[in-house]
């Protein structure tokens, strides 16, 4: 059988939304070598604005503060939403309760981050009436990460737990194993894809997020995020620029690395069949 050729306004309009979604990236890159510092004309080639990020304290600090609040509520999030997730699929709720459930899952998805981040800010602001354990700060801004964070883990955990079924908890408990025995061997081995997604999700919302951060951050722990939004006032540095082209270069590592794996082990199963 021919293959299909698609039609013309196909390719175009391919074409088109490729271009809107990475020409301004490599726009970005290419400024990165600028030696122009307002970028308005081509000034040469150069490296200085990537060896100046070794020089730039605010930068090395803002990187430092973005990468431990990612990490940090990540793992808060990822094992909170995985025991969330295994607690309201495998509990058997009533009905009104698992659409409650459900709904408090899903109402931090859709919620806008500028409502969520006004609420935290206000919740905040009556714990510091309390105590002052809860000023702006880094403990702030992982709380409110993580509470952003935990519905995307609990949703990507809950899709995989109801592919698995109940059904195989009952088999190896059949078989003699001890519930948690069940859960090590059967159920979590099974549930590491989907764990390791959610926490990919949740990564990825942290390091990009910035409404968030704005409410609740301290002026020691600017993010990454917040310093750029900063630099727009002044006038954007090309080192900027520089920093946001390794970013954009280690994603698209990662993402390269993440296909290749993909096409291995479809080669793999194809073999063996």
């Amino acid at each position: 059988m021919s293959k299909r050729k698609l039609p013309i306004f196909a390719t175009v309009l391919t074409f088109i939304g490729f271009l809107l979604l990475y020409l301004p990236m490599f726009l970005v890159v290419q400024q990165s070598f600028n030696a122009s510092k307002h970028g308005l004309s081509w000034g040469g080639f150069t490296l200085d604005w990537y060896t100046g990020l070794f020089d730039n304290a605010m930068v090395q600090t803002t990187t430092v503060n973005t990468l431990i609040l990612a990490v940090v509520s990540t793992l808060v999030a990822t094992f909170l939403g995985t025991l969330l997730a295994i607690g309201i699929h495998r509990t058997p709720w009533g009905k009104k309760m698992r659409y409650f459930y459900d709904m408090s899952i899903n109402v931090p998805v859709v919620t806008p981050d500028i409502l969520m981040a006004i609420a935290l800010a206000v919740v905040f602001a009556l714990f510091r009436s309390w105590t002052s354990f809860f000023e702006p700060g880094m403990l702030t801004m992982i709380i409110a990460h993580v509470t952003l964070e935990i519905s995307f883990v609990v949703l990507v955990v809950q899709s995989r737990l109801v592919s698995i079924g109940k059904e195989q908890i009952e088999a190896a408990r059949d078989l003699y194993a001890s519930t948690a025995g069940a859960w090590c061997r059967v159920i979590l081995p099974q549930l590491s894809t989907a764990i390791i997604s959610g926490a990919l999700l949740a990564f990825t919302l942290s390091l990009d997020d910035f409404i968030l951060s704005f409410f609740t951050s301290g002026p020691e722990s600017q993010t990454l995020p917040l310093y750029i939004y900063g630099s727009l006032k002044r006038g954007i540095s090309p080192q900027i620029h520089a920093l946001s082209s390794i970013i954009f270069s280690l994603t698209l590592f990662v993402m390269l690395l993440l296909v290749l794996k993909g096409i291995r082990k479809e080669h793999k199963l194809a073999k063996s069949k």
